[in-house]
């Protein structure tokens, strides 16, 4: 599908401005709630240059039954409907037919309006109502209708779209399906619509409301016991488009203000409402359960590191020197688990951007496995976001090569440990490689350690692993792993 800006492109040789086609779109992602306020399909046309129109943007009513049950976007208009959009753009004003149009199957009413910008007339809404199908029944024939035709109105002399239109795709935004007031231009309440009459009772307004100033009546429920925002009282009175939230006895309701104004002169607003209680509490719920989340994986991290204390504590008490080395290889693996831990506590996703807890990880086994000598561990590559369980058994594996490489590769003297990590989309390839003295192939490789990284590999990592001479002395380690989509 073309978008607006090719069509306006192909339309004319002399191509709408980057502001033009920037005002089109404000436009575009407010009208909504003027087609379902008018309860009529509102079409944008282009001029082209051959002295027709095309259409650029195409809306319908929640609020009542199309016109066009077809795409009708890059098509042209017929010459017959030409005359009163022509007069619109000439004009300059609304342009409502005298008589019904036929339009296939429907009978509709047709009403031309001119989008102005700075100005200029840059294109043509038409806002078609199908007159053979009536009205959803929401308790409002007449007022909404009445408010449509100013925001045309407002639309002819460029104070319609608001620069402060809220995002259609943002959380919550209200529409006039879920409730609509009208109130004068000074906070008044003049009209409501059934669900409007519901969000307000939510809030405990249970009154009568017409007549009554709704800043007021809002204020009274809301009382001093809750947050009320700074802008609340500017939506309420309808003196801009702005949207709030607003708490009650337990409900949540956002509260949009569409201002109608001539010129300067405010006429009233069109307040949008609607119920998000059971959004936000569920929302509350989430951020609970996160906070909850975060706050367990802290909690291990501090248990593990008062384990990590205790085997520390219990080996230097040893007279052993089995026993100390099995207890410092217990508390290496205790706190490598701790440091994925620490990093889960610091965000809400069950992921780990694995980089800071390599370089934590290999820094602190190279300086714990080694007490006599220098050795350098250098990481290079990027192992990027992974899952938890991943993360968990990688930093473990780590762990234990670097462990390895420093008490058996590097025994007894200075070394360098150069850790590479090389990722592909959900596969990795980790390499870990000394200069040390390397190992005899064909020996058997039975210890503990080796056995932890076997196993994590095999399960956890989903891979295979493989120990080889390095050439120039030593031994590197090639890790193979498929990693859990993030």
């Amino acid at each position: 599908m073309r978008s607006l800006t090719q069509l306006a492109e192909e339309a004319s040789t002399t191509p709408l401005s980057d502001k033009d086609i920037e005002w089109l779109h404000l436009l575009l992602a407010d009208w909504q709630v003027l087609a379902d306020l008018a309860a009529a399909d509102l079409v944008l046309w282009l001029p082209t240059d051959d002295n027709r129109f095309i259409a650029a943007a195409h809306c319908r009513p929640a609020t009542s039954t199309t016109v066009h049950a077809d795409d009708i976007i890059g098509l042209h208009l017929p010459a017959a409907r030409e005359i009163e959009l022509r007069r619109a753009i000439a004009t300059g004003n609304v342009i409502k037919a005298s008589t019904a149009h036929w339009a296939g199957t429907y009978s509709m009413m047709e009403t031309c309006v001119p989008v102005n910008h700075e100005g200029n007339i840059i294109a043509v809404v038409t806002r078609e109502a199908n007159l053979s199908s009536p009205r959803l029944s929401l308790g409002f024939e007449g007022w909404t209708v009445a408010a449509a035709d100013t925001l045309c109105q407002m639309i002819s002399r460029g104070e319609y779209p608001y620069e402060s239109t809220p995002a259609v795709s943002a959380h919550g935004v209200p529409r006039v399906l879920d409730g609509a007031v009208l109130i004068d231009a000074d906070g008044r309440i003049q009209e409501t619509t059934p669900n409007a009459v519901s969000c307000l009772r939510r809030l405990g307004i249970r009154s009568h409301v017409k007549g009554k100033i709704l800043a007021q009546e809002i204020t009274d429920v809301v009382g001093d016991s809750s947050m009320i925002e700074e802008s609340m009282a500017v939506v309420v009175m309808g003196r801009a488009s702005w949207r709030v939230e607003i708490t009650a006895h337990a409900s949540t309701i956002t509260m949009r203000a569409l201002p109608l104004l001539d010129g300067r002169r405010r006429l009233g607003a069109v307040l949008l409402t609607r119920d998000v209680s059971e959004v936000h509490r569920h929302e509350q719920e989430l951020m609970t359960k996160d906070a909850t989340i975060r706050e367990i994986h802290h909690r291990v991290k501090n248990n593990l590191q008062t384990v990590s204390a205790l085997l520390r504590l219990q080996s230097r008490r040893s007279a052993e020197d089995a026993v100390k080395q099995a207890l410092a290889e217990a508390e290496r693996r205790v706190q490598a688990i701790a440091t994925v831990h620490a990093a889960l506590s610091q965000n809400v996703d069950e992921t780990v951007d694995f980089d800071e807890v390599a370089r934590t990880v290999l820094r602190m086994s190279g300086a714990v496995a080694s007490t006599e000598h220098q050795v350098e561990v250098v990481t290079t590559g990027s192992f990027g976001v992974i899952q938890a369980d991943q993360a968990q058994a990688l930093a473990t594996v780590l762990n234990e090569l670097v462990a390895n490489s420093v008490e058996h590769g590097l025994a007894g003297r200075d070394g360098r440990i150069e850790v590479t990590a090389e990722r592909d989309a959900e596969s990795m390839r980790v390499t870990v490689a000394d200069d040390g003295v390397g190992f005899e192939p064909g020996a058997p490789m039975s210890g503990l350690g080796t056995q932890i990284v076997r196993q994590m590999v095999r399960g956890d990592l989903r891979g295979s692993i493989e120990w080889s001479e390095r050439p120039g002395g030593g031994t590197v380690v090639t890790l193979d792993m498929d990693l859990e989509p993030v």
